[in-house]
């Protein structure tokens, strides 16, 4: 009992120490040059969620509005006073009795200042309060220290918009909370169904399913009555849950930490996207699926597994800690790769918690049944007896497993312009290998280890329907059909070769060649494409620069080449005819891909306000969404005037095609009213 409470009070200095961390707003600052000797100091505040913080006021008789106060210092004389780049959002309040501006998720204030010397140290002071929903914390205190100097660099295009007092974005934290908030309510909840379900159907594997005795005989064997044992039970499943989601959320917590919320999205990016990670999860699916055919058998090192195994015979905490901790090292070389699935998809959300939410909903529903026979051991006598059925079920995930492996290579071929996986060669593949399945199923293909099928079950005759017939919706895809059921699987439907014909589905009208206002073909159009035969840009400042010389509104595709959802969007809402037919008239559209490694020629570098210089197409479009916009997740879409201004609210991924069409008329509505 002694170690049961101090494992608690272990827990809750740790849930406290990251509550209180997640309460306190972080600070950052930039300095760039805006023209002859004006420079704007920028900074930045990061407010943690479900928390906001009250703009620059003031606010007499009302609460503590934010305040920045710079020093003036030999050399540098303050040029006006702080501003607001970000615009709050202000909403009547009948406790103040007056109209007050609130932040969520992020703020960005200027400061303009003239500059007589090379370079000086100018000192500042913000003050801030954050409150929710029901309290406020203090208000805080912060130290500010900001070199400026002649070097800083010139604000870009995309710097200057970010820089200046705007009313271009109508509320960036609105426009990120609206986009989370549709990748949360849409997308996210799709992929955490789906790691509930991976999570259940891990149990049949066969290195999971023979564990279930295993705990049964351990929690029969137990002290202290029903009761006690029902604690110990739910500490096993609690232990099984931590061991796979604590380690997650370490990882993603420091990155944070070390470097706020774009270096974890630059990780998330790079796990997503770059070639090394997703080449290597494509050999390791191969070389388990490989396994699971019977080619060799993968398990941990036995001394780990043995050295936790006794240590589970020990009574008390410790000794359920190692039965998970075993559970989990032995059903690795069946759950590993379920886990890679679930946290790669998980990361092209955009968030930083959505791989923290996606794990704990798999290892939830693996540990809800061991839970459950842990709870109630008699339940084991219903349990069908380990067989030959648990290496079909082996078999059949080795089918499977080759199928989605090769989605990671498609994911780095698209990203690296490789051009090895074709549309065409995708779908054939998928097409043998599950042509395959379905003769397994059928008893005509037998391995190594399989049992004499000597009769057909039903079962194992509805799953080789279920399997055909999804084979002969993939076939017409070999002629270019566009498969709208797996479009967010399929590599887009431009890399085919062969089409039985360019109109396939009424929706890749040929439109006239586009040229920029130079006249030139538009930058990286030789290997990039919009799809549906749509003509744009993939330059924000090409884009803009035509946009208002034919004086339409401009659309902006936040997309990625391993954006899922992006595909879905393109196949099963931008391919309704009365999307394309606004889009084609009565827009300019700009893709700006998160994800394209493409190194570009130095005149197409950007240099950030911070001095960082970006060489990819990727790192500029990434930047550009980030920062300029406030979006982080794939897809948005922003509507944007000539001048610049953003004319709605971003919108996410969403398949309500009704919604969309709506979504573009009020752009252009919006457009024609400026």
């Amino acid at each position: 009992m002694k170690n049961f409470r101090l494992l608690i009070m272990t827990l809750l200095m740790v849930m406290v120490g990251v509550v209180v961390h997640g309460q306190n707003a972080s600070w950052s600052t930039s300095v760039e040059k805006i023209e002859g000797d004006i420079y704007q100091i920028n900074v930045k505040a990061t407010i943690p969620s479900g928390f906001h913080m009250y703009d620059l006021g003031p606010y007499d008789g009302g609460p503590n509005p934010t305040v920045i106060t710079f020093s003036p210092a030999p050399g540098v004389e303050l040029d006006g006073g702080i501003f607001a780049i970000t615009e709050s959002k202000k909403a009547y309040d009948d406790i103040f009795a007056m109209t007050i501006g609130k932040y969520s998720g992020r703020a960005i204030f200027g400061q303009r200042v003239r500059l007589s010397v090379p370079s000086a140290t100018i000192d500042g002071v913000v003050e801030w309060m954050l409150c929710d929903a029901t309290s406020c914390l203090p208000p805080e205190e912060f130290a500010l220290s900001v070199e400026v100097s002649e070097s800083a660099p010139l604000a870009a295009s995309v710097a200057t918009q970010v820089a200046k007092p705007v009313k271009d974005v109508a509320s960036k934290q609105e426009s990120v909370s609206s986009t989370d908030g549709e990748q949360t309510n849409g997308s996210l909840w799709l992929v955490i169904i789906e790691a509930i379900i991976w999570g259940f159907a891990a149990l049949l594997t066969p290195c999971v399913f023979p564990m279930v005795p295993m705990t049964v005989s351990f929690f029969m064997k137990g002290e202290g009555g029903p009761a006690r044992g029902r604690i110990r039970a739910l500490i096993y499943g609690l232990f099984i849950v931590a061991l796979y989601t604590l380690p997650i959320a370490a990882l993603i917590i420091i990155t944070r930490i070390a470097g706020g919320d774009a270096v974890t999205a630059d990780i998330f990016n790079w796990i997503a996207t770059h070639w090394l990670p997703n080449l290597l999860f494509f050999i390791v699916f191969m070389v388990f699926a490989a396994s699971f055919f019977g080619a060799f058998e993968i398990t941990m090192p036995s001394w780990m597994v043995n050295k936790t195994d006794t240590k589970a015979d020990s009574k008390g905490l410790t000794g359920i800690f190692f039965l998970s901790l075993t559970l989990v090292l032995v059903s690795f070389s069946c759950t590993g790769p379920i886990v890679g699935t679930v946290l790669i998809k998980s990361t092209s959300g955009g968030e930083f918690w959505t791989p923290i939410a996606t794990m704990l909903a798999f290892s939830s529903a693996f540990a809800l049944p061991f839970t459950l026979f842990a709870f109630f051991p008699s339940m084991l006598n219903k349990l069908p007896k380990s067989g030959g059925w648990l290496n079909s079920v082996k078999v059949v995930l080795g089918f499977i497993e080759v199928a989605l492996g090769f989605k990671f290579l498609s994911v780095a071929d698209q990203t690296y312009h490789w051009g090895l996986l074709d549309r065409e060669i995708y779908l054939a593949i998928w097409i043998v290998v599950f042509s395959l399945l379905g003769l397994y199923l059928l008893g005509k293909l037998k391995f190594s280890h399989d049992s004499e099928v000597k009769y057909l079950s039903v079962g194992r005759l509805a799953l080789a329907i279920v399997t055909f017939t999804f084979v002969v919706y993939l076939i017409p895809g070999m002629w270019g059909a566009p498969l709208k059921g797996m479009s967010g699987y399929l590599p887009p439907i431009h890399t085919q070769d062969f089409k039985l014909s360019e109109n396939v589905g009424g929706s890749a009208v040929a439109q006239p060649e586009l040229r920029t206002v130079d006249g030139d073909a538009p930058k990286y159009s030789d290997f990039l494409h919009l799809p549906h035969n749509l003509q744009g840009f993939f330059d924000l400042g090409e884009a803009e620069a035509y946009a208002k010389s034919v004086n339409k509104p401009l659309l902006v595709d936040f997309t990625g080449h391993g954006c899922v959802n992006c595909r879905e969007m393109e196949q099963r809402v931008w391919s309704d005819p009365e999307v394309l037919k606004i889009l084609r008239n009565d827009y300019v559209i700009v893709a700006l891909y998160s994800d394209d490694k493409t190194t570009l020629p130095e005149a197409d570098w950007f240099t950030t306000p911070s001095g960082k210089v970006l060489k990819s197409l990727g790192k500029i479009g990434s930047y550009i969404a980030r920062e300029k916009y406030g979006v982080n997740a794939q897809p948005s879409y922003i509507v944007q005037g000539v001048d610049g201004k953003v004319l709605l609210e971003p919108r996410g991924y969403n398949l309500n095609v009704d919604e969309y069409i709506k979504f573009l008329k009020s752009g252009v509505e919006a457009f024609n009213k400026r």
